[in-house]
């Protein structure tokens, strides 16, 4: 049976400006998170490999991963102010990484251009998310991996709760992150057979699906041509 995957409204606030500004000082605190996960990516990749990050918001993971490898590194963000911050952020660190604007449903990007993709923490945001599935398949090369890392819906309140309260944020900032989840981010995100409909209609194989209390992870492959 063929499910039918609608385009997905936006309903928040858009990532641009003071909004653009404060997610990026507010995830800078998770600093740890972002070097723990370039580290464990890095060690599974061969020197010059192509990499992609989708949504890279401020620039935290291909910055680090830029770090610890010789790489070539792209961002891609709909969002003018985190592009901006990102190449900022590059720069003060001083390492080579290419940020760029464009949308996951339209990749800037020449068919098979990259070994390994990357998206954290914003496929719920895509208001496209089967071409965004699509444009990833496109552009990893034969052989290639994609990783999607998300919040999941079906997360309880407790657990999102507990996430919060273990991320180190002041109070008011702990607030605002738990209002944020509540009323935006898990309105917006996918269970894990949302997902598993969704590459149902991919030629993505094989996929591989874990699970924590708040989030997805997914291991996406493109399989070699025969």
């Amino acid at each position: 049976m063929n499910y039918a995957v609608p385009a997905k409204a936006y309903k928040g606030f858009g990532m641009e400006g003071f909004t653009a500004r404060w997610y990026a000082s507010l995830t800078r605190k998770a600093l740890d998170e972002f070097k723990a996960l370039a580290l464990r990516v890095a060690a599974q990749m061969p020197a010059g490999s192509d990499v992609l990050e989708v949504a890279p918001g401020p620039g935290y993971f291909a910055i680090e991963l830029a770090k610890r490898g010789d790489h070539r590194i792209t961002g891609l963000d709909i969002s003018h102010s985190f592009v901006e911050i990102a190449r900022k952020n590059a720069a003060e660190d001083g390492v080579d990484v290419d940020f760029r604007h464009g949308d996951a449903a339209r990749m800037p990007f020449a068919n098979e251009s990259f070994d390994f993709l990357l998206c954290r923490a914003a496929f719920k945001n895509f208001t496209q998310p089967a071409q965004a599935l699509e444009e990833m398949f496109r552009v990893l090369k034969p052989g290639g991996h994609a990783l999607i890392i998300d919040l999941k819906k079906d997360a309880s309140q407790e657990s999102v709760a507990a996430a919060v309260d273990g991320m180190g944020l002041g109070r008011v900032n702990r607030l605002i992150t738990k209002l944020t989840f509540r009323f935006m981010l898990l309105k917006r995100a996918y269970t894990r057979k949302e997902f598993e409909q969704f590459l149902s209609r991919t030629k993505f194989s094989p996929v591989e699906i874990t699970e924590d209390l708040i989030g997805l992870e997914l291991k996406l492959h493109r399989p070699r041509a025969k």
